[in-house]
């Protein structure tokens, strides 16, 4: 039985979700548009959000950056669980927990990964 390789995977599913996340912030359908505003953001915060998940994307695509777009992405989600905690919409809370969540995880592998690397270059120059 094969594993599922959710490592590999992971990181290109949660850019994927930023770029969904991205666009629809940026484009802000009215219902978008009006919940930043009633929220007390101002006119232009959706731009802001949208372009911040969608570097957040961009840097998780490439495995060198993707520690850094984890980091990101972490803080948008966590500052739009705080926005809808603080008003009282946790049925909204879900989605940006779970990227969040996620998010840390991706980070966390990633970190690893980068913190092994010395080790194997270190261990491959004593081999030699």
């Amino acid at each position: 039985m094969s594993k599922f390789p959710w490592r590999q995977i992971l990181p290109f599913a949660l850019a994927a979700f930023f770029v969904v996340g991205s666009l629809t912030n940026i484009l802000a359908p009215g219902s978008i548009y009006e919940e930043y505003l009633k929220w007390g953001y101002p006119r232009w915060f959706h731009f802001v959000t949208g372009s911040l998940e969608l570097t957040a994307a961009i840097l998780l695509f490439r495995a060198p950056s993707r520690l850094s777009g984890a980091a990101l992405g972490c803080t948008v989600m966590l500052a739009a669980l705080a926005t809808v905690i603080i008003h009282g919409e946790y049925a909204h809370a879900v989605p940006p927990l779970v990227a969040a969540t996620l998010s840390l995880v991706v980070g966390w592998i990633s970190w690893r990964k980068r913190m092994a690397l010395p080790a194997i270059d270190q261990h491959q120059r004593q081999v030699q």
